[in-house]
C-alpha cells in the first residue's frame, strides 16, 4: 500500500480501523435512522459514482464516544495510529475524532481499470474551518484551483512529505493526486482527484450516481439499525484483484456482501452474503456450519468466549446467507489479556 493510499484509508472505510482500534469492527456494520437518511440511504450517495464496488458508512461521533471504542483503544491502540491521525490533522486541519459526525465512503473499481491507484472518495459531515484547512494544505504544497465554482485543493503524492514537488497552479495527474473540496457547508469530499471532481460534477448537474444504482440501493435498504455498515460487489472486486486461478477457484461464488452492526458497550452485528445461485448459497452454509462446529469445540473450555460463539446464528434463504452475532464487552476484555503488552514510551533524556 502506498503512503498516499494509506492516508486516504484513514478517512474512508478504514477510518473504522483507526477510530475503533481494531479490524474486527470493519466486518460488523449498519446505519442509524436520522434526518440525513431517506428510504434510499444516506444522501451522500448522490455524490458517489454509480460504478462504486464498495460503499461504507460510519457514525464517527457516536462510535468515538462508545464504551467499546475506549476499550479497544486501550487494547489495540498504537503509537503508529496516533501518529497517522496527528499527521493527517497537521496537513488538513481536520480532527476526525472531534470534527466529523459521520463518513460515507466508496471504492470505485473502474478507476483501477483505468490505471488510477487512487480510486476512492470519502464524504464527511461535521464542523470544519474551510479557511484554516485550505491554508494548512497550501503550506504543504497543495494546489488550489477553481473547479465548477468549488475550491479544489489537490496534493501530489499525498503523505509522502514531498508536497512541494507539484507545479504551482496545475492539478497533478489523477493517478498520483488526492484532492479535497467542500461540496456544501459542513460536507467535505476527500479522495482521488478524479472522484472528487466527479462528486462536484454530480452536485452541480446531477446524473448517474450511486443513488440511482438500484443494485446498491436495494442492498442499502436491506440494512436495518446499527451505526456502521459496508456493502460491496464481490464479483467485481475478485475480477480486479487478478487472483491466481488456484486461489480464485477456491473462493465461494458470492456476488454481494453486506455487514451491519451496532457499536456501543459491545458489538451486535449481521453478516450477509448473496450467492450466485441457491446451490452456491447452500455450499457456503455448509462451510459456515463447519466453522461454527469448530469454534464451539475450540471454546468449550473458555467460558469468556462461549456467549459469543453461542450467539452465532446461521440464517438466510434462497441465494442469501446470513450470520448474526453478539460480542459482549467481556470478549474484548479477554482478547486484551491475550494480546502482547504495548511497550512503554521512554521518557526523553
Amino acid at each position: 500500500m502506498t503512503v498516499k493510499t494509506r492516508y486516504f484509508v484513514i478517512v474512508s472505510l478504514l477510518v473504522i480501523f483507526v477510530g475503533l482500534g481494531t479490524g474486527l469492527v470493519a466486518y460488523y456494520v449498519g446505519f442509524p435512522t436520522s434526518a440525513f437518511f431517506s428510504h434510499s440511504g444516506p444522501e451522500e450517495l448522490r455524490y458517489m459514482p454509480s460504478t462504486a464496488a464498495v460503499v461504507g458508512y460510519v457514525e464517527v461521533r457516536e462510535i468515538m464516544a462508545s464504551d467499546l471504542r475506549q476499550r479497544l483503544h486501550k487494547i489495540a491502540g498504537s503509537p503508529a495510529q496516533d501518529e497517522s491521525k496527528r499527521q493527517f490533522q497537521e496537513l488538513t486541519g481536520i480532527n476526525f475524532e472531534t470534527d466529523i459526525e459521520r463518513i460515507v465512503a466508496c471504492f470505485d473499481a473502474t478507476q483501477v481499470s483505468a490505471g488510477n491507484s487512487g480510486s476512492g472518495v470519502a464524504l464527511a459531515r461535521g464542523l470544519f474551518d474551510p479557511v484554516k484547512i485550505e491554508a494548512l494544505m497550501r503550506e504543504h504544497g497543495a494546489v488550489v484551483q477553481d473547479y465548477k465554482g468549488k475550491q479544489l485543493i489537490s496534493v501530489d503524492h499525498f503523505g509522502s512529505g514531498n508536497f512541494n514537488s507539484v507545479t504551482p497552479g496545475k492539478i497533478p495527474a489523477g493517478n498520483t493526486s488526492m484532492a479535497l473540496t467542500f461540496i456544501e457547508p459542513g460536507l467535505v469530499a476527500f479522495g482521488s482527484t478524479a472522484l472528487v471532481q466527479h462528486a462536484i460534477d454530480l452536485h452541480s448537474g446531477g446524473g448517474e450516481s450511486a443513488a440511482t444504482n438500484e443494485d446498491i440501493l436495494s442492498h442499502v435498504r436491506a440494512l436495518d439499525g446499527g451505526n456502521v455498515w459496508l456493502i460491496g460487489r464481490v464479483d467485481v472486486l475478485r475480477a480486479r484483484a487478478k487472483l491466481p486461478d488456484i486461489v480464485a477457484n477456491q473462493l465461494p461464488p458470492i456476488t454481494w456482501f453486506s455487514f451491519r452492526g451496532q457499536v456501543d458497550g459491545g458489538l451486535q452485528a449481521r453478516l450477509s452474503a448473496e450467492g450466485r445461485d441457491d446451490e452456491s448459497a447452500n455450499m457456503l452454509r455448509d462451510v459456515i456450519r463447519g466453522f461454527l462446529a469448530l469454534a464451539r469445540l475450540q471454546t468449550s473450555s473458555k467460558p469468556e468466549f462461549q456467549h459469543f460463539v453461542q450467539s452465532l446464528q446461521l440464517g438466510g434463504s434462497g441465494k442469501t446467507v446470513s450470520l448474526s452475532l453478539d460480542v459482549p464487552s467481556q470478549v474484548f476484555d479477554a482478547l486484551g489479556t491475550m494480546m502482547p503488552k504495548r511497550p512503554r514510551e521512554q521518557a526523553p533524556r
